[in-house]
């Protein structure tokens, strides 16, 4: 039985720490993951993996051969905000460090650490576009499903992720005859807001009494009115996130009723995921955070992963882990606790050994 349980007074995970800020310190929004893709399989090569990318920068690493396939995926992309990359305390900040880089970054410590000689081959991918249309995922989606899949997304070193939320994304415009500011007819962006009250008293009144993961949410994104004197217009992108076994075939068709005569453009839609508790990669997972001393725990999340794109269409047992705050992704105080990340460097060890056995 392996037991690696972390004291206080323990220094943290040099070696990761010092790959997790490099890799923070490389830019990389979504779709510019070039050079950290480029640097990464280097990285890698030198650690000891067969590294490569793939034909739309997807980095892919292998570690050992043996019959049966872990795949670790994660994400390099970033969403845009450049935060000043620094250490204050135990405090790693910049932009990607928990959303996704600090994840990946202890997978690939974690997997380095498994002897090379295995019973199963563990196989790292860091996708690019999970960010924005998901591109390095829905690029993998005809590959041979792996035994165990996890997805690299931040959960707490203590804590397992099991289901996302589905997402819809929809364009609504709307363009039509100047009309006087002070004459009866509504403005065109008058209209749209009548539109989105709609929309979102719908999702209020349908989530009444529901939880978090089970009800649907209505978020404008973007929202733009303008004229050029002739054409009073108004453009917004509406966020949809999705409970589980929701109708969007009906929900459309709702929305193009609340529309009237604006253009929508929906755009794809990832329906809600949820997996399984009594799995062997859950139990190894279960396993892996009481080594480390903790008290596991179970999330569901109300935002969206690659796991939604991946788990349906592959069918293999999966969940979600990483170190790392959720609650900083995407905010301007984004920043890893190194303690943390090294917690969840030594429960993927832990976690992966399990499973090699």
């Amino acid at each position: 039985m392996i037991s690696v349980v972390r004291a206080e007074t323990e220094p943290v995970t040099e070696t990761g720490v010092e790959m997790l800020e490099e890799m923070v310190s490389i830019p990389s929004v979504s779709t510019q993951e070039r050079e950290l893709g480029q640097w990464l399989v280097t990285r890698l090569r030198g650690m000891g993996f067969a590294a490569r990318r793939d034909e739309v920068g997807n980095v892919i690493a292998f570690w050992g051969s043996g019959p049966r396939e872990v795949l670790l995926l994660g994400h390099m992309d970033t969403v845009p905000g450049f935060i000043p990359v620094r250490r204050e305390g135990r405090q790693l900040f910049g932009r990607g460090a928990v959303d996704a880089k600090g994840p990946l970054a202890a997978a690939i410590t974690a997997v380095a650490r498994q002897p090379a000689g295995a019973a199963c081959r563990f196989t790292i991918i860091g996708a690019v576009e999970e960010e924005g249309s998901s591109r390095g995922a829905r690029h993998l989606v005809s590959r041979k499903p792996p035994d165990q899949l996890v997805i690299l997304e931040p959960s707490g070193w203590d804590a397992i992720t099991l289901g996302y939320k589905g997402s819809l994304k929809v364009r609504y415009r709307l363009s039509k005859p100047m009309g006087h500011g002070a004459g009866p007819n509504e403005s065109a962006a008058d209209q749209a807001i009548a539109f989105i009250r709609k929309v979102q008293d719908h999702a209020t009144a349908q989530g009444d009494g529901l939880g978090n993961f089970e009800r649907l949410d209505a978020r404008i994104l973007r929202f733009h009115a303008d004229h050029d004197g002739f054409k009073d217009t108004a453009a917004m992108t509406v966020g949809f996130r999705l409970p589980p076994n929701f109708d969007v075939p009906a929900l459309q068709k709702q929305l193009e009723t609340w529309a009237e005569i604006a253009e929508l453009r929906f755009e794809y839609a990832d329906a809600a995921v949820r997996a399984e508790k009594n799995t062997p990669v859950v139990r190894a997972f279960l396993k892996g955070i009481r080594d480390t001393g903790g008290t596991p725990r179970f999330k569901m999340k109300t935002g969206t992963s690659d796991m939604n794109i991946l788990a349906p269409v592959w069918g293999c047992p999966t969940l979600a882990y990483g170190p790392g705050d959720s609650k900083l992704d995407h905010t301007p105080d984004e920043a890893m606790d190194l303690e943390n990340f090294a917690r969840g460097v030594d429960v993927l060890t832990s976690a992966l050994s399990h499973l090699a056995r």
